[in-house]
């Protein structure tokens, strides 16, 4: 690690930290680098995996983008239509 962070904390926060990190037997830093990392979870696996799973999908048909735009609409215009329904009660 090469990275410095300095920060002020209120005595209550530090008295946690401080009773924590002795009742697990770690330095202050092992328990804020933990909170940084639940509080701003770096999904780098997921995302990789995401990729290596689309990458791996067979070849499906796709339109050309014109009969591609057509379809949309259609499929936007049925739902826009079956949201203006009036609900029998």
């Amino acid at each position: 690690m090469n990275r410095r962070l300095h920060i002020r904390l209120d005595e209550e926060r530090y008295e946690r930290l401080a009773a924590e990190a002795s009742r697990r037997g770690v330095p202050i830093a092992v328990l804020v680098r933990a909170a940084i990392d639940a509080a701003l979870p770096f999904h780098a696996a997921e995302r990789t995996a995401a990729t290596q799973t689309i990458l791996a999908a067979e070849p499906m048909p796709v339109p050309p983008p014109d009969a591609l735009g057509a379809e949309l609409d259609a499929l936007r215009a049925r739902r826009s239509s079956s949201r203006r329904r009036p609900s029998a009660c």
